[in-house]
């Protein structure tokens, strides 16, 4: 269903996407900057942070949730448990679970990195407030929905009650003109986004992505320019539902039937960025900051040596993205001093390249393939850097010892620039 916006007899103040989601949440029309209470529609807990909240949760007396299937916990950033500290948050969690008979669990059993599984899963869907204790939460705007990050007491008060507050965000609207050349993706684009305005050129604001470009953009490549929102001070990322948000849903269970909006042609943004897509080369973010962008080609001038690759992440690990890093590696050999680690999203990615051959080629390549984590991104295990080691990582932060030694340098990109650089040992463009 699509909510128009017109009422006979009254004058309607525009809105944006981002307005008219949380006005159909709320009853009634509601504006940046307005303070509002809204129900959500997804509340998303992880193996760090759902202890914390389930803390909260039982010292408040609570008793049951207010909307146990509105709620998931996946266990994606140290599971399987890398050690006793970890293993026991993940048992927190656990026993909350099954004490709750929670319905949206997932563990070893059905693995996923959180950002990833949960679209696969039909428990995000158009239209939604989602929330989740994780600053990736943003992710799932490209799917056409609210999703943003909060704190776990935050999402202790929306366990308990259903609804959390907002301030309704300001909209950035962002606009991609022209078409992609061969490996520019929504990786791409999004760095370009942030080496324009800064990792705080969007504080607290949406950042609502349009243009013609977008058609151009497949779904993994929408959630990747959604997902690092977050690294431009964003409250969310969103894209507007078309005919590819409505393929990727086809085949889902969805938890919810889509409710679909669109900006009013004359909504009020606090500022317009437009972008020629068609003259971007992959970007290259320098440490030790994501909004430190450089095109490839000086990259590649540059000349650095890389210790490890990573293909990975809520970013950059799903299918699309080991199927480039297969193209491009199918019969190269990694280079002799550079290692590869490559992590599927989810299980059911992992499955689906193995089927198509995928799993293979990289590890003939010899690449190693991991079950799906969180862990090297966050420099948590699994991919650990040492001491003054280089990394060119598909993940979404280069921050000082992100990924391990706070000596150590990590680089973001797309995967078709890591699995290029694997096979040289140096930041390299695929395009040649």
């Amino acid at each position: 269903m699509i909510y128009s916006e017109k009422k006979l007899g009254k004058i309607v103040m525009p809105q944006t996407i981002t307005e008219k989601i949380f006005s159909e949440h709320c009853g009634k029309k509601v504006y940046a900057g307005d303070i509002i209470n809204s129900p959500i529609d997804m509340v998303i807990g992880n193996d760090i942070t759902t202890p914390i909240s389930i803390k909260a949760f039982e010292e408040s007396g609570a008793k049951k949730l207010a909307n146990p299937d509105g709620f998931s916990i996946v266990l994606d950033h140290f599971i399987p448990a890398k050690d006793i500290a970890s293993a026991n948050q993940a048992r927190i969690s656990r026993d909350f679970a099954m004490k709750h008979n929670l319905r949206n669990f997932f563990d070893e059993k059905d693995m996923g990195i959180e950002h990833a599984l949960l679209p696969e899963k039909g428990l995000v869907v158009t239209g939604d407030v989602i929330i989740g204790a994780d600053s990736h939460t943003c992710t799932h705007g490209a799917l056409g929905a609210f999703a943003t990050g909060m704190g776990s007491t935050d999402l202790a008060y929306a366990m308990i009650t259903g609804e959390n507050w907002f301030k309704v965000p300001e909209s950035i609207k962002v606009i991609f003109n022209g078409k992609p050349t061969k490996y520019v993706t929504g990786k791409d684009l999004i760095l370009e986004i942030i080496r324009q305005i800064g990792v705080d050129g969007a504080l607290y604001k949406t950042l609502e992505f349009t243009g013609d470009a977008i058609q151009y953009l497949n779904m993994d490549d929408r959630f990747a320019l959604c997902n690092m929102a977050i690294e431009a001070g964003a409250k969310n990322g969103i894209v507007a539902y078309d005919e590819i948000t409505k393929e990727y849903l086809s085949d889902k269970n969805l938890a919810r039937e889509p409710r679909i909006h669109y900006s009013d042609e004359d909504a009020s943004y606090s500022q317009v960025i437009e972008i020629d897509v068609s003259s971007l080369e992959p970007v290259v973010a320098y440490p030790y900051l994501p909004e430190n962008g450089h095109s490839i080609s000086e990259a590649v001038k540059d000349n650095i040596k890389v210790d490890q690759v990573f293909i990975g992440s809520c970013t950059n690990g799903r299918l699309s993205d080991l199927r480039v890093a297969a193209e491009i590696l199918k019969g190269q050999k990694v280079a002799k001093h550079t290692r590869m680690i490559v992590t599927p999203g989810t299980q059911k990615i992992l499955r689906q390249a193995q089927k198509e051959g995928i799993i293979d080629i990289l590890v003939d390549a010899g690449a190693v393939v991991s079950n799906p984590t969180c862990g090297a991104c966050l420099g948590g295990y699994m991919g650990i850097l040492g001491d003054d080691e280089v990394c060119i990582s598909t993940t979404n932060r280069n921050f000082v010892g992100r990924m391990g030694s706070r000596s150590s340098k990590i680089y973001l990109s797309n995967s078709a620039v890591a699995a290029k650089s694997a096979i040289t040992g140096y930041i390299s463009d695929p395009r040649v």
